[in-house]
């Protein structure tokens, strides 16, 4: 297998495999089960999720040359569903980003807006499914990073509520906050995917039991919120569903995708459902919350990489802490310091309560908003995006411009609740996606609901 020269130096593709999208960053090819609910679909996944003898690069030059020497949990599980395996996905460093524009390989392009971002992180994950390289891809999310790119390219994406899906063998970002999801180009596939990497896993103590199996045994099966599957929910049965319409995460939304955002509405609403504004006031200090709490823990799980554990090497030359500076300078990139420093900063004597103890007070006031929220509506809907794709290289010099596109999509996670982007229609710069917000082990829900826009 030859790297190709483009689109970025250090990928592992194949010279007959056709990427002109860049979504991958290592093509390889590893059968699951000869049987399955899977069996005969083929599977991307993101690259900072393990696969044992493959690749796992996190989009860093840090790990350039790191190869597992076991699976995650949820590739354990898609294999044993009967998927294959076809390969790692392009992602922004460590999934530090919105546009996967700063993974150390070079960036991928949209295959439903070309010359625009896919989105991110899970940039490559998207674009692999809209593009037609992989039936389904696995992406993570720590502030939105699947259902960006699911909205940025015209599929469908799950966030799943925390705890649900097992992070053993997830590369951390930040830990109390990200979770891995399936994409897929309808709702039923999605779905379809979280079954089989949904459960609780003993290696991952964050993880929780399945209220699904409580309601079967309850109902014996008999009953509409006892679905077997997450598939089995994707029936596009609204008829009496609440939906709340987050009027703060649409307020200043770009023009064309609140027009977009609105027509959904009428659709949701021609299946029988009923809309009405909700307020969440907490959701204005949600990205600042957000990007103190997100860049404290990566400060933290990043420590790891110095050199000697992790990464590679700065080459010893006597003085630990120069070896140790050097290999950091050379395997990280530019966003993934600043990420760094400020959470250092964050975290540091004498300013540890006056911002991240104030950004989890914050995270508390959201969860109470949405915990309220959830009293009058079933579902909480807004645009995913409050922007249509960006130019290629938009957005890189202003960092902030990135990070404020994050507002509709981080106060989910904060919240750990589940979400759902499904397609909401075109723009003249792209897609935009529609998100679907649930209470807590809500997948049901928001699958049920997202399957009647299709």
């Amino acid at each position: 297998m030859a790297a190709q020269d483009s689109p970025g130096e250090g990928r592992l593709v194949a010279d007959d495999f056709d990427d002109e999208h860049g979504a991958f960053l290592t093509v390889e090819r590893v059968e699951g089960a000869d049987d399955g609910p899977l069996a005969g679909a083929t599977v991307a996944v993101k690259d900072n999720i393990s696969t044992d003898g493959m690749r796992t690069t996190c989009g860093s030059a840090m790990l350039a040359d790191y190869v597992p020497p076991y699976d995650a949990t949820v590739v354990e599980r898609l294999k044993d569903a009967g998927a294959t395996i076809v390969g790692k996905t392009n992602m922004d460093e460590f999934g530090m980003g919105t546009t996967t524009e700063t993974s150390a390989f070079g960036p991928t392009d949209n295959p439903a807006a070309p010359g625009r971002v896919p989105g991110g992180s899970s940039g490559g994950s998207a674009a692999a499914v809209a593009a037609g390289q992989a039936d389904y891809a696995l992406g993570s999310d720590t502030g939105g990073s699947i259902r960006c790119p699911a909205a940025f390219c015209g599929v469908v994406g799950i966030k799943p509520t925390y705890g649900l899906v097992s992070r053993y063998g997830l590369v951390a970002y930040a830990n109390s906050l990200e979770q891995i999801g399936p994409i897929a180009r309808d709702v039923e596939g999605a779905a379809t995917v979280l079954d089989a990497i949904a459960g609780p896993d003993e290696r991952d103590a964050t993880t929780r039991h399945d209220t699904r199996d409580d309601l079967a045994d309850e109902y014996d099966g008999q009953h509409p919120a006892a679905a077997t599957t997450y598939a089995d929910a994707a029936d596009g049965d609204v008829e009496g569903l609440s939906v709340g319409v987050v009027t703060n995460l649409v307020e200043g939304a770009d023009e064309a995708v609140v027009e977009n955002f609105e027509a959904a509405l009428d659709d949701l609403r021609a299946a029988g459902a009923t809309v009405h504004e909700v307020s969440l006031p907490s959701v204005e200090t949600a990205v600042q919350a957000y990007y103190v709490i997100a860049m404290s823990e990566a400060s933290s799980n990043l420590a790891r990489f110095d050199g000697v554990r992790y990464g590679q090497s700065g080459g010893y030359d006597g003085d630990w802490n120069e070896t140790f500076a050097k290999a950091r300078e050379e395997g990280f990139g530019e966003e993934v310091k600043r990420r760094i420093l400020l959470g250092t900063y964050a975290l540091s004597a004498g300013y540890h309560d006056k911002y991240y103890k104030q950004a989890q007070d914050a995270r508390a006031w959201l969860k109470q908003d949405f915990d309220e929220a959830f009293e009058d509506a079933d579902v909480l809907a807004s645009p995913t995006m409050p922007v249509p794709p960006f130019e290629l290289g938009e957005s890189l010099d202003d960092p902030l411009q990135m990070y404020l596109a994050d507002a509709n999509t981080v106060p989910v996670n904060l919240a750990n609740l589940p979400a759902i982007s499904v397609p909401a229609g075109e723009t003249d710069r792209g897609p935009v996606g529609l998100q679907l917000v649930g209470p807590a082990f809500g997948e049901e829900t928001i699958i049920r609901a997202g399957s009647a826009l299709e």
